[in-house]
């Protein structure tokens, strides 16, 4: 039986100015205030619970149903509310709680996309992945010399300090540039990661072998991790990092190299990924690829897990040497 609580919330009654006061509400506020974590993603921002999921101002977008819309039905799906309790939620004012509206402002045009400037070298980029990731040198020399990895060199806004990123760069059937993620190389501070801004999902950083394997990652540093736990034969297999979970450069990869008909979907191991893997999986399905695997690291995410295994052989080494 329901409550009379639930009852009584079927007959709150919203003025059409409660109502669009609610729709209005800057969503990554609303959000940051509920405790979410949010990651950029060009203009928008990413559900770090649900990378697939984007927001910017009142309207949100989900890339892997390719559904979207304003506040009010955000709340309703992403926190199970009914629409009485999505508006109540909204409109945190009226209980203490004040959340801003959206900014509104004119429709930005979309802007072409440009990778950022390269650094004369990659010293910083190579002692951030080789130290720090403990990803393999071979490995990482070869993507640099196919142009899929460099360091970029940004000035700031008032030209007095130059920002170095590595970026992951993503090419088209032609081998033109079509897509670019950065990820900041400093070990302290704010860590930055996210695609620049109009990139192509479909073009995502990638790797092109002959058999018909294709691994698919969350993020590029996965991808290369990944690579050095298993580092035999590698060139001879494909690879693809999603930069999220959204399908696009996987579909991609798979409707331009036909040869590919064995997925292993190698995401992280938390809630979000296991969900990705499910969503994936189906998706694949419904193209008509059977021959799908799903493989999980056992840590976080293939990175943490092959950071680990190299600390377990320093101490071995160590322990053997003190012996």
């Amino acid at each position: 039986m329901r409550s009379e609580a639930s009852i009584i919330a079927q007959y709150i009654h919203f003025t059409e100015e409660q109502k669009r006061r609610a729709n209005s509400v800057d969503l990554p506020e609303f959000l940051r205030r509920r405790g979410e974590k949010l990651l950029p993603s060009g203009r928008d921002k990413r559900l770090a619970s649900d990378h697939s999921v984007t927001v910017r101002g009142n309207q949100w977008f989900d890339h892997a149903t390719e559904q979207g819309g304003l506040a009010i039905d955000f709340v309703q799906k992403f926190y199970g509310l009914s629409f009485p309790d999505a508006v109540t939620a909204l409109l945190g004012a009226e209980s203490g709680i004040g959340y801003l509206p959206a900014r509104e402002g004119p429709a930005e045009q979309r802007k072409p996309f440009v990778l950022p400037p390269a650094h004369a070298d990659m010293r910083r980029v190579y002692a951030y992945l080789l130290q720090r990731r403990c990803i393999d040198r071979d490995v990482l020399t070869e993507f640099a010399r196919a142009g899929l990895i460099y360091e970029s060199a940004e000035p700031s806004a008032d030209k007095t300090k130059i920002y170095h990123n590595a970026v992951f760069v993503g090419n088209d059937e032609h081998g033109v540039a079509r897509h670019g993620h950065k990820r900041s190389i400093y070990t302290s501070g704010k860590s930055y990661r996210g695609n620049i801004e109009s990139s192509d999902p479909r073009y995502s950083f990638h790797w092109v072998g002959e058999s018909d394997q294709l691994y698919v990652f969350e993020a590029p540093i996965d991808l290369l991790s990944y690579i050095r736990l298993h580092q035999e034969n590698w060139r001879d297999h494909s690879y693809v990092s999603l930069c999220g979970t959204s399908e696009h450069a996987m579909l991609w990869m798979l409707e331009q190299y036909p040869q590919l008909q064995k997925v292993t979907l190698c995401l992280d191991s938390d809630k979000a990924g296991q969900k990705a893997v499910e969503r994936l999986t189906r998706i694949l399905r419904e193209h008509g690829y059977t021959n799908i695997t799903p493989l999980l690291p056992d840590a976080k995410d293939w990175n943490d897990e092959l950071v680990a295994q190299r600390a377990d052989v320093a101490e071995q080494i160590e322990s053997i040497q003190m012996s």
